[in-house]
């Protein structure tokens, strides 16, 4: 992709998420994208890192939750304060969507912009990257009419914890990535439907990520939530200048939560997925690490330092890497150190931290 085809490109990473599954690592004060969970980088700056260089800095916006922006601006120092947006409350993904295509159209026009996530595990980067401009050069080439693109990967199990995507005919290849049409969203399906899409090979994971024109996004936005677009309007008019917080406060108080896959998505016209070519994980709980990390010949993934006697298929994490956990007689455990709390689940049950947090005091959520 040349420079002047990054040059109209907007980048936004959504990091207003407050995921509870990686208790007691994760708080509501610290949700996961500000985790260090795999290398050197949290999971927002990991996220970054992806696309950093492909435009400059001033192009990226951060749309966060209010209490995270210091947050934020503390893990990305690269990125222009002003472009680290709070949202005073949770509307779910379709108002965090109209007021970064908002801001895009009132500062840069009508770039093509990637909506991308802050809190998945994405690998290799240079496949990555590579899809992520296949379909941006696609937005490009349409002259900003209004397809809409979404990331679909190919799944490796029947996953019940993820939407699908069903794609139909292929309508391009482009440096090797396929795109198809889109013909339909599905919700999070049961085992026996999940295994269905599978065997079927016409299904992919909704990754939650997105390309279009700005144009085309704010067209399907006035067309299906116009109400969104209707009380975001005062706050953009004061975009960096006084007042801008106290409109966005007066803005979500109104708007109606919603996603944009339900939102929009699915009723948008022409709508395109790209068969991504990397490995994605949303990182759904402490199992979803168990790949990561260092493994012993009796089945315990770790981090930190584990001493197991008589013990198999546990899986140990510890904030401070050089901690020493010791286990006997011990299976199918998941244990987590961090700080002064720890917790200790079986692997069958985690599923069950989420209400475990629900029931705490607020000063261990």
């Amino acid at each position: 992709m040349t420079d002047t085809e990054c040059r109209d490109l907007a980048i936004v990473i959504m990091a207003g998420g407050a995921g509870t599954r990686f208790w007691p690592l994760s708080t509501e004060r610290r949700p996961k994208q500000f985790l260090n969970l795999f290398g050197e980088d949290t999971l927002l700056q990991q996220s970054y890192r992806r696309v950093e260089g492909l435009v400059p800095p001033e192009r990226v916006l951060v749309l966060t939750n209010t209490r995270f922006v210091e947050q934020v601006r503390e893990q990305l120092p690269e990125i222009p304060a002003y472009n680290v947006i709070g949202e005073p409350r949770r509307r779910d993904t379709a108002a965090a969507v109209a007021l970064a295509a908002l801001l895009c159209r009132h500062r840069f026009g009508n770039p093509a912009m990637a909506i991308l996530t802050s809190d998945h595990l994405i690998r290799p980067v240079d496949r990555f990257r590579q899809t992520l401009l296949s379909a941006v050069r696609a937005v490009q080439q349409r002259g900003g009419e209004d397809v809409l693109y979404t990331f679909g990967v190919e799944p490796s199990y029947p996953a019940t914890g993820y939407g699908y995507l069903k794609r139909g005919e292929e309508v391009l290849r482009d440096d090797g990535i396929t795109h198809y049409q889109l013909l339909q969203f599905r919700e999070k399906p049961d085992r026996a439907t999940a295994e269905g899409y599978l065997d079927s090979r016409q299904f992919y994971w909704n990754s939650g990520m997105f390309v279009w024109s700005t144009d085309a996004i704010l067209t399907e936005l006035l067309a299906h939530l116009p109400q969104h677009l209707e009380q975001l309007a005062s706050a953009i008019a004061l975009d960096r200048a006084d007042g801008f917080e106290q409109a966005l406060v007066r803005a979500f108080e109104v708007i109606q939560p919603i996603s944009i896959d339900f939102g929009v998505m699915e009723k948008a016209r022409h709508v395109r997925c790209v068969a991504s070519r990397f490995d994605w994980s949303d990182v759904g709980g402490w199992l979803a690490l168990q790949p990561f990390l260092e493994r012993d010949e009796a089945g315990n993934s770790h981090r930190g330092r584990l001493f197991a006697d008589g013990s198999k298929n546990n899986l140990v994490f510890c904030e401070d890497r050089e901690e020493v956990v010791a286990l006997v007689g011990v299976e199918n455990v998941v244990l987590v150190r961090s700080g002064n709390r720890t917790l200790v689940v079986s692997r069958s049950k985690t599923e069950q931290i989420k209400q475990l947090v629900k029931d705490l005091d607020d000063d261990l959520k």
